[in-house]
């Protein structure tokens, strides 16, 4: 697949992708919220800097992309086929793995909720609900 932007436009495109406050994670928190979860943001002292953590329970919760983090069987993570992001990929899994191990071992419980999870409000309350309490 031949890239149809110019390089100066993809570096830009690209720059525009956000790493916190994505619209998946605003969703989380507004589920979480109105299940009567209270959280905190972006703890930096945390390796990996969960999105969002919940003290008491010892939880912390990652809110990642499809497409950036691979989520397995889902359609949105279809990949150019390049080495260039063969390698991006590559690296961002292992990563999460690294740092979801890193956590576990300072006694975290470590959750993952997909963007592809967000679409129902609904169902993403139950899901939040049902991943942070038990």
């Amino acid at each position: 697949m031949i890239d149809r932007l110019p390089p100066e436009r993809r570096s830009w495109l690209m720059s525009k992708v956000q790493g916190k406050n994505t619209t998946p994670e605003l969703l989380v928190r507004r589920a979480a919220h109105a299940a009567g979860l209270r959280f905190r943001l972006h703890r930096r002292d945390l390796p990996g800097t969960p999105d969002l953590i919940f003290p008491r329970r010892r939880v912390v919760v990652f809110v990642h992309g499809c497409f950036w983090h691979r989520h397995p069987g889902c359609p949105k993570a279809s990949a150019p086929p390049s080495p260039f992001w063969a390698a991006k990929f590559a690296s961002n899994t292992k990563r999460d793995t690294r740092v979801s191990e890193e956590l576990r071992k300072l006694g975290w419980k470590v959750v993952v909720i997909w963007e592809c999870e967000t679409k129902d409000l609904a169902r993403l309350t139950e899901i939040v609900c049902k991943r942070v309490t038990t």
